[in-house]
């Protein structure tokens, strides 16, 4: 598959020092205590003005779901699912459930319009780089060690090589550096 014809996919995260993106129970309590200046939103906003899609797991769109308002006004947002998901009401026409490969997926989201993909979700960041799909990835750590959760890296058939392009230390203490992800051999 031409990998120039797919849209670019992208990941925004942040993790505790020690790698994980929240406890095993979902819980993001430890990243809380970070509270962001007036006015500063660690770049999210700049992020998101570049992406039209975003493609995240049943379990990470579950927790998105406990945060009140929905979060992704005016963004194509597909959940992955091989066992399908309950989408409220009111998100019936904003949310698609589909249960592709990461290859296929992307393949589908170009087909029909997708440029630039936002990926969240532990598994299915995952799934994504082991499918060498992922061009860039922002990851904010927060100067906590949690011991246990759901990491955000998995096992890789391969090293997977990134080039460092930025990193930015924040008032509150997060550390963010901005990595893209070298083509394999």
């Amino acid at each position: 598959m031409n990998s120039a014809s797919l849209p670019d996919a992208a990941v925004f995260i942040a993790t505790s020092l020690d790698g994980y993106i929240a406890r095993e129970d979902g819980a993001l309590d430890w990243l809380l205590h970070y509270e962001a200046a007036e006015g500063e939103d660690h770049g999210y906003a700049d992020f998101m003005a570049t992406i039209d899609t975003l493609v995240m797991g049943r379990k990470t769109f579950e927790k998105v779901l406990t945060f009140g308002a929905w979060p992704y006004q005016g963004a194509r947002v597909v959940v992955l699912s091989a066992r399908g998901v309950e989408v409220p009401e009111a998100l019936a026409s904003r949310v698609e459930v589909l249960a592709l490969e990461p290859a296929a997926l992307l393949q589908h989201l170009g087909a029909t319009g997708s440029r630039r993909v936002y990926v969240d979700g532990g598994q299915t960041i995952q799934r994504f780089l082991q499918a060498g799909l992922i061009r860039e990835m922002i990851i904010t750590r927060a100067p906590v060690l949690i011991g246990t959760g759901i990491p955000l890296f998995g096992v890789l058939s391969q090293d997977l090589n990134l080039e460092h392009m930025s990193t930015q230390a924040f008032a509150n203490g997060l550390i963010q550096s901005r990595y893209r992800v070298l083509e394999r051999a």
